[in-house]
């Protein structure tokens, strides 16, 4: 009687073993980063004092997975802070992913003037300081000024916590406004610097 395979070859099994071990790694990972969360590190200054430089975040997937088993379109909520694609994203440029917060949506209009944004929706057609719901003020005045701009339909108008100069490539200065498919989820928790850990 012939012997196993394995027991000819015992490197064969640890082999095997190890490539299923393996696979298996990357199958939960891809799960993980796709359904569940993702991490990402802050670079620069565009949502200080809130995020600073090597901040690590979590971003919590699940809503945006939940949305689209239920064929539905994921909209985050006013004053939260997304990392989304940048739609403006090019091998030339180094931020394929964007930490900012949400400031308007569309169909609304959004105005700045005298440092300070005014958003006109449906529910409050006199207008709105949007940044009243946020958990931080803003890092001094919003620079720029916009007259009575219509964000378009399934798309956000974003800006960073440091709007001092041309500090946040947001909405008001470049970006333009965001299309909701491109948001990867909410920001949830800053894991790094540990002395730092906090929730949003």
């Amino acid at each position: 009687m012939k012997a196993s395979l394995y027991k000819r070859f015992p490197i064969l099994k640890d082999i095997l073993n190890l490539v299923i071990f393996i696979g298996l790694v990357i199958l939960g990972t891809t799960i993980i980063n796709n359904f569940i969360f993702r991490t990402y590190n802050v670079q620069g200054p565009s949502m200080e004092n809130t995020l600073h430089t090597s901040d690590r975040l979590i971003v919590n997937r699940i809503p945006v997975t939940i949305a689209r088993l239920q064929n539905k379109q994921y909209t985050p909520e006013r004053c939260q802070i997304i990392v989304f694609k940048n739609p403006r994203y090019s091998i030339m440029q180094k931020d394929e992913f964007i930490v900012k917060r949400v400031v308007a949506f569309g169909g609304e209009s959004i105005s700045l003037k005298n440092g300070i944004y005014t958003v006109v929706s449906e529910e409050k057609p006199n207008g709105f300081n949007p940044d009243d719901c946020a958990n931080t003020e803003p890092k001094n005045n919003t620079n720029g000024e916009i007259q009575n701009y219509i964000i378009p339909k399934d798309e956000l108008f974003v800006s960073g916590d440091n709007r001092v100069e041309n500090f946040s490539y947001d909405s008001r200065n470049g970006l333009g406004t965001i299309p909701i498919s491109d948001v990867i989820g909410p920001v949830t928790t800053r894991i790094f610097p540990f002395n730092q850990i906090r929730t949003f």
